[in-house]
Formats: structure tokens, sequence, C-alpha cells
């Protein structure tokens, strides 16, 4: 397992680079959102289908569906997922 936290001062092309550094497409990940005032950081796991411009694809699904853009992130995690860590 490899943790990246996103800067909170990062902006979104800086978030879209250091995620590029971190995972690759077929990678499984646990995604931790930013920091929201009033709740717990939702989190969501999932396969990188694709490092797109302005958010992270897993499992296939548009940031309407699900995925987070990169605004959102807070923390990824990679995760081996023969660990049963998804």
């Amino acid at each position: 397992m490899t943790e990246l936290t996103i800067p909170r001062d990062a902006n979104t092309d800086e978030a879209s680079a250091l995620v590029k550094e971190h995972v690759e497409v077929g990678d499984y990940v646990e995604v931790r959102e930013a920091d929201r005032t009033g709740g717990d950081d939702p989190s969501m796991t999932g396969e990188v289908t694709g490092v797109e411009p302005g958010y992270l694809e897993l499992d296939g699904k548009s940031p309407d569906e699900g995925s987070p853009r990169y605004d959102e992130l807070r923390i990824v995690t990679r995760v081996d997922a023969d660990t049963g860590g998804l």
C-alpha cells in the first residue's frame, strides 16, 4: 500500500500531476475526499480506469456517477487487490 496526500492548496492541475505520478490505469485505489466541515471524509474504492482531465476515473464511471474530481481529492491510496483491501 502506498499513500498520496494532496496538499490542501494544490490546484486541479497540480493535483492531477501528483495523481498521474502515483497511480496507473489498472491500479486499485481507495480515495478519501477533501475535508468537509461537519462530516466524515467519505471514501470510495475502485480500479483506476482513466486519469482524465478534471477527474480520476474509477470503474469506468464519470464524475456524475461517483468518480472523484481532482479538486475533491485529499488522499489516494494504492491497495493490493490480492490482500482483500477492497
